[in-house]
């Protein structure tokens, strides 16, 4: 029984008597689970600064390193370096583009996709110039990134200003499903682009999920089927361009199937 008791607990006269061996193993278990719990925190209070740091960079950049929209040329260029190690983008018809004007691009965007910001990056550096996006996201710090790499507010007047400005802007119509579906196409960024005497373009973007090419295709400048003063024009306008982008998408021929990933938040690329 003397035995029995150096790794169990017997009863005795002041009630239940631990034996030496097993008060070792429970202070060993107990100072194992400190260390861990400590581990933990610690690696939790190194991720939480980690995304602190992140959040600062985006929001705290330099002076003189972002333009009068925000965007940041360096952080531009670097994405979408890293953009061309998963795709190979080609475009066409950026011959349609002014030089030196402001230019409003509507391009179509499928669903699970950010063709707007695709489109962006693939014209930028088909005409060596900064072009933004209409969309920037609410949630920071993806508002932050949004902004450093062109994104505008969804706000008639913002785009106005960058239009004004003489910035090449593009515009992503509603998402839609199908091969060859083109979704509705916000009228009053339309209206911003009629009241600044801008010119809209369509355009139309493909991809392959498995393949490295992607296109890009701007057609050239809509006009309102006819003039008129209210508030038609813009409507009217908005659909021409929508049957534009459809028959761009048509001209391209069979399209491939996009998948979610597809778009990955540090390339910038899309889906078609």
């Amino acid at each position: 029984m003397a035995a029995l008791a150096d790794v169990v607990q017997l009863p005795g006269r002041s009630g239940i008597r631990t034996a030496a061996p097993v008060r070792t193993i429970g202070r060993t278990v107990s100072h194992t689970n400190r260390r861990v719990n400590t581990a933990i925190e610690a690696l939790a209070s190194a991720a939480t600064e980690g995304v602190r740091a992140a959040s600062r960079r985006l929001t705290e950049e330099p002076a003189g390193a972002t333009d009068d929209w925000g965007r940041d040329p360096v952080l531009v260029r670097n994405m979408m370096v890293l953009a061309q190690l998963r795709w190979a983008v080609s475009t066409g018809g950026d011959q349609h583009l002014p030089k030196r004007r402001g230019a409003l691009v509507v391009v179509n965007a499928p669903r699970l996709s950010n063709s707007a910001v695709f489109t962006a990056f693939a014209i930028s550096e088909a005409v060596d110039r900064p072009v933004r996006f209409v969309g920037r996201r609410s949630l920071e710090p993806l508002a932050a990134l949004d902004r450093r790499i062109g994104g505008l507010l969804d706000d008639p007047d913002e785009i106005a200003g960058a239009l004004r400005a003489d910035e090449i802007v593009v515009l992503g119509a509603a998402p839609a499903s199908g091969l060859r579906s083109v979704g509705a196409i916000d009228h009053t960024v339309i209206g911003a682009a009629l009241a600044t005497s801008t010119k809209v373009f369509p355009a139309a973007t493909t991809s392959s999920p498995l393949a490295r090419r992607a296109r890009v295709e701007i057609g050239p400048a809509a006009r309102p089927p006819r003039k008129r003063r209210g508030p038609l024009t813009e409507l009217e306008l908005a659909d021409r361009v929508r049957a534009e982008v459809h028959d761009l998408l048509t001209e391209m021929g069979e399209l491939n199937t996009g998948t979610p990933f597809d778009w990955l938040p540090m390339t910038g690329i899309g889906g078609r």
